[in-house]
């Protein structure tokens, strides 16, 4: 296998890895020994799920989240730059650098000339775009918006526009524990005639996926939304009705 930084998908949630990773992902995970991580307990929770005979204690990891100093990393390359051994990146859930600090490390290693290969994983992203119903051929992924109430309605909005003037399909995210306030905020501050689509806990066996006209939505029970996207990670998509 060639020397290189290797993006290593996770699951979404759950512990059956065979329903998403393919087992070319086994081997290369199993021939790494330097690792980038965004949490170090779950990367090892994650390498112990992919091979239960991984010595865990000869890897190496480097934290890289949020908290981290980026003018800190320089050396987190070294390894494959100057030893020319393969590192990987892993996330804490779904494709690295997308969405996800790793992406820092993925363009320092452009930078350098170094070779970057991305192993197949499961994508919310485009699960969500396949599932909804809405254009496949033009999407926009926003990541988060906002936390403020003001500023997330005016980003709300200006999503709902692009969605109908230009027929994109609009896809954001938001910490479990906010799914409900976002859910309210797209209600109160969308048009009834757009469509909005919830797809929840993609590939496990919670997986809830329902697209609405924002005036339905208003009136399905509220039980139902709450027990389908409180808990579990979700990413919501705005359409043209």
């Amino acid at each position: 296998m060639e020397a290189a930084l290797y993006l290593i998908p996770v699951t979404l949630g759950g512990d059956d890895l065979s329903r998403v990773l393919p087992g070319y992902n086994h081997d290369v995970v199993c021939s790494i020994r330097h690792f980038i991580v965004e949490n170090v307990r779950s990367a090892r929770r994650f390498l112990k799920l992919v091979d239960k005979s991984v010595d865990i204690d000869s890897l190496t990891f480097r934290e890289l989240n949020e908290h981290t100093d980026l003018t800190s990393i320089s050396h987190y390359l070294d390894p494959l730059e100057k030893q020319g051994e393969s590192i990987g990146i892993i996330s804490e859930a779904g494709c690295p650098a997308v969405a996800d600090p790793g992406a820092a490390v993925v363009e320092m290693a452009q930078r350098k000339g170094l070779r970057v290969v991305p192993l197949v994983g499961p994508s919310s992203i485009i699960m969500a775009v396949m599932a909804s119903g809405f254009s496949g051929q033009s999407f926009a992924f926003n990541g988060y918006l906002p936390v403020k109430d003001g500023e997330r309605v005016s980003r709300l909005r200006k999503l709902e526009g692009r969605a109908w003037s230009e027929d994109q399909t609009q896809l954001f995210i938001e910490a479990p524990y906010r799914n409900m306030k976002m859910f309210s905020a797209i209600l109160s501050s969308c048009r009834g005639e757009t469509r909005l689509c919830i797809a929840a806990g993609l590939t496990t066996g919670q997986e809830w996926v329902r697209t609405k006209k924002v005036s339905d939505w208003k009136k399905t029970p509220s039980p139902e939304i709450e027990g389908a996207i409180s808990k579990i990670p979700a990413i919501f998509l705005l359409y043209r009705g």
